[in-house]
């Protein structure tokens, strides 16, 4: 039976209504994005969200560690010694690092006279680590089975990041402000060469497959190739719309670097094989340090305005952001543990008030 004009007019109100309701929840959900409160938030009025906690985090606080340095001081740089369940962090603005048990969440040695500590890098094979101290230009050695600072070493301006190239017995040291490379001989703890660029040398590293150290020139927005058999530079990549590029991390099984660049605040996925950027996302303002978990595919960038932004690489040619996890301000450094997927990020303040303590994240897995 045709329906009367009174019906038909009811339906179409009922319609009308349906297509509204429609549209106004795709303009939240194609609008939306990981980097603040929802829209639906900001529309209620409920954008809280507290530090390392939010809906979908793939980052979940889960405690801290406190540690015995001044509150409100800069920390720097950390590492992690899995054969030893060791985390070694540095407290720049203190002149100390600290070696805390993971098994325990415990500092068990603080080592002292490190003016101005920023990095710190393991050497397994000869149980030694090497720490880049800045305020007197020098370069410590630490017996890991001492557990003892045993030398220094003299080197140029600001050292900064370090990487091991194991098969050759070397640490690399950026002197930033020099616009150089130390290169030291660990069996012997000399400070063999050092090769000068064009530009400040943010960080460095090695990538065993190639057997290649990689340094971030971050002036010129290149990355410097060398070849640790030699101490010699052998090219230098441009890399693309990064602007000050300084953290860097490898995926190196798939030929990829990621860059933290600075002055634009972009996570930039680089070739190491074609030597070209193959990607950018935004990362939260203030990137600094950027760490790579290889078990979850996943790339973290300490960011200082409070914020680890996270990435996901779901094959070696896609990637995606997955937010920006709420943290701390002035958190700029982190490291991954690989056994358990934890991240470990230093608090100089905790709201606004001064702290001395590392803070203890867990990986929450993604979709």
């Amino acid at each position: 039976m045709p329906w009367s004009k009174e019906k038909l007019k009811t339906r179409l109100r009922v319609a009308g209504f349906v297509v509204l309701l429609l549209g106004f929840t795709a303009f939240f959900v194609v609008t939306d994005n990981d980097d603040g409160p929802s829209l639906w938030q900001r529309w209620t009025g409920n954008s809280s969200v507290r530090a390392g906690e939010s809906a979908g985090t793939p980052l979940r606080q889960i405690g801290t560690i406190d540690v015995p340095g001044p509150k409100g001081k800069r920390f720097d740089y950390l590492t992690i010694d899995a054969s030893r369940h060791l985390l070694f962090s540095t407290h720049l603005g203190a002149g100390l690092l600290y070696a805390v048990d993971l098994r325990t969440n415990k500092v068990i040695k603080t080592f002292e006279d490190l003016p101005g500590i920023e990095g710190v890098e393991l050497a397994p094979d000869i149980n030694k680590a090497y720490t880049s101290n800045w305020l007197e230009n020098k370069i410590g050695v630490i017996d890991l089975l001492q557990m003892k600072l045993i030398k220094k070493l003299p080197t140029e301006s600001k050292p900064d990041g370090i990487a091991y190239a194991e098969p050759f017995h070397k640490i690399y040291v950026s002197d930033e402000r020099a616009r150089a490379e130390a290169v030291v001989d660990v069996r012997k703890d000399e400070v063999i060469t050092t090769l000068h660029f064009e530009s400040e040398t943010g960080n460095p590293r090695y990538d065993p497959v190639a057997k290649r150290v990689y340094v971030n020139l971050q002036d010129k927005n290149v990355i410097a190739e060398i070849d640790p058999a030699t101490d010699k530079e052998l090219a230098e990549y441009p890399v693309g719309k990064c602007r000050g590029n300084h953290g860097v991390a490898l995926d190196a099984e798939h030929r990829l670097a990621f860059l933290s660049c600075e002055e634009n605040d972009l996570m930039t996925v680089f070739r190491l094989d074609t030597h070209e950027p193959i990607a950018y996302f935004p990362q939260a303002k203030g990137g600094d340090v950027i760490a790579f978990d290889a078990g979850l595919k996943r790339i973290y960038v300490a960011c200082y305005d409070g914020a680890v932004s996270v990435f996901q690489e779901d094959d070696p040619t896609h990637f995606r952001k997955l937010g920006d996890v709420p943290v701390q301000k002035k958190v700029h450094s982190l490291a991954v543990d690989p056994s358990n997927h934890r991240v470990y990020a230093p608090e100089q303040e905790e709201n606004g008030a001064p702290a001395a303590r590392i803070a203890i994240f867990e990986a929450v897995p993604s979709s």
